[in-house]
């Protein structure tokens, strides 16, 4: 008789194995396997580090950019602003005048 087991059994059987096979190492295997996680770990970091420093780099450039943006934007409305009050200085002025007529004064 044949019997079968789930697909899923096979896997948790290796994993369940893993520590029996790590106790089979000899302590200078052990050594070098965790002497290489360690490697390992310490490169990881490093590269973490390093792209950290070229985000925190690339988001200065940005805050830079946007600043500058806002501030040319602030200049234009300004610079709008000021136009439309001359404008308007000079609308009154001549609504004065016209008010005022073609009158002659005695």
């Amino acid at each position: 008789m044949l019997i079968r087991s789930p697909a899923f059994i096979a896997p948790l059987m290796l994993v369940a194995a893993l520590p029996f096979g790590l106790m089979a190492c000899s302590p200078a295997e052990q050594d070098n396997a965790q002497s290489e996680a360690s490697e390992t770990a310490a490169e990881t970091g490093q590269a973490a580090e390093k792209a950290g420093s070229a985000l925190a780099e690339e988001a200065s450039q940005v805050g830079s950019a946007v600043a500058a943006g806002a501030k040319e934007a602030a200049q234009e409305v300004d610079e709008a602003t000021d136009a439309l009050a001359r404008k308007a200085d000079e609308q009154k002025a001549e609504t004065a005048a016209d008010n005022r007529g073609n009158v002659t004064p005695n």
